[in-house]
Parts: structure tokens; sequence; C-alpha cells
């Protein structure tokens, strides 16, 4: 099996730099190595080795134990007697698309699914966490819609003050009509609260894989309005591999 070299050392002669902690968010970032794909061809037997070059890879991995007794990394019949962390490529289209994914196996039958990565056109990514692209979705949907509610209703206070240019000096002594009809809210309310009372309970939010560490979130100073507050980070639109930073 033809096989590239480790990870160099460093400049200085001393040992290469420890990698992320398994399970760190680095869906912002990006890796490839334009060298590397200029001498070897990326297909389903080198693709492991050059995967093992980027951050994303955990060298404490059942994987790099194959690779330090010259066994091919991905060979089934003996990773699947170990235990521990490891990589399979779960997904090929040579040469362009390769999917490998990080579980923790437990038996030579169960194995925890971790995290994914693929590699697009020598580009290797992240993929974002399921439960990450919904809670950024919905919180997206909430602020855009909470900013309606906020337009609508300072427009629906002027409703009742702002008198037409076209009111006769006759019309300012006659009682203002009610810009709101509350019989319709009330019944609009009504209807709302008997849908929710319909509808089941919001089911508990999936728990995160072992080892994942979800991205810190900052709370809001006490001064701060939730209009002023840009909506969340979606993990495919904001972060997509065209907007990934490069290492």
């Amino acid at each position: 099996m033809a096989s590239t070299p480790m990870m160099p050392p460093n400049a200085d002669g001393s040992a290469p730099a420890v990698p992320p902690l398994p399970g760190t968010d680095m869906t912002s970032i990006c890796f490839r190595d334009q060298l590397w794909l200029n001498t070897y061809p990326l297909d389903r037997n080198l693709v492991f080795d050059y995967f093992a070059l980027s951050p994303f890879y955990d060298w404490t991995c059942n994987n790099e134990q194959l690779r330090a007794r010259a066994i091919h990394p991905l060979d089934f019949s003996h990773i699947s007697k170990m235990t521990g962390m490891e990589y399979t490529l779960s997904e090929v289209m040579e040469p362009n698309l390769f999917v490998i994914r990080k579980q923790k196996r437990d038996s030579p039958e169960k194995v925890t699914p971790m995290l994914t990565y693929y590699i697009l056109d020598g580009s290797i990514y992240q993929a974002p966490q399921l439960c990450n692209v919904f809670a950024a979705r919905l919180g997206r949907a909430l602020y855009h819609i909470s900013k309606a509610f906020g337009t609508a209703s300072s427009k629906l206070e002027k409703i009742g003050y702002v008198e037409s240019e076209d009111d006769s000096p006759a019309s300012e002594t006659k009682p203002a009509k009610e810009a709101i009809d509350f019989k319709e809210l009330k019944r609009v309310d009504h209807i709302l609260a008997s849908l929710q009372r319909k509808l089941p309970p919001v089911p508990p939010p999936p728990p995160f894989p072992e080892g994942y560490a979800p991205p810190s979130t900052s709370e809001p100073s006490e001064n701060e309005h939730p209009e002023t507050q840009p909506p969340p980070i979606d993990p495919i639109i904001d972060q997509g591999p065209s907007k990934r930073m490069k290492v």
C-alpha cells in the first residue's frame, strides 16, 4: 500500500502541535494542502493519509495505531476488533467527494457516531451538527418574526394619534374612532390559545454526542435590546464551504 509521510515535526525539531480536543467545533474553517494534491492521487486508498494532515484528525484514534503497524488505517477486519475512537469512510464519489465519520466503537457490533467530515474537491470540512442547524434556523426565524412584530406594533400605536390630512376641522370635535378592533384581537387570541392546547408539548432537544462541545453563546446584557442583536449564525448559510477560513 502506498503511503504518504506522516505529520512532520516543527522547524525547530520539536513535536508537532497538539491537535484540538475531540469534539471541538471547527465548522468555521477548512483545510487544503495543494502540494499533497499535486503529488498524490486523491482516492479511497490515500484519502485517509490526506485527512490525517488536517487539524480535524485525532492522533489518539485506532486508525493511527494501524498506521504505526503498517496496516491500512481503514481495514475493517482489524479496526472492528478494537475499541475506542476511530474513523471510517462512509461515502465515496471519487475523486470529488469523500465522507469520513468519526465514531466510538464499544464492540464489533456497537458504534456511536460522533462527528462527520467531508472532503470536497480536495478541501476538508467538518459537517455541522443537525441540532445546531435546527437551532440556528429557528433562532433566525424567531429573530425576523420578533422584528416584524416590533415594527407592526410601533405603527399600530401611531394610528390612533395621527390624523389624516383630509379631515375637516369639524371632525376634530368628534371622538376619535378606535383604531384597533379589540373584539377581533380577542377572537384571534382565543383561536391561538385553543390551537396551543390542541398541539402536543414541545419534545426535549436531542442530547449532544459524547465528547461534543457546543459553541459558547454570550448572554445579552440588561441594557441590550433584542432588536439590536444579529440573527444566529447558520452553520450552512453563513459557514458554507465558500465562507470558511482556510488553514
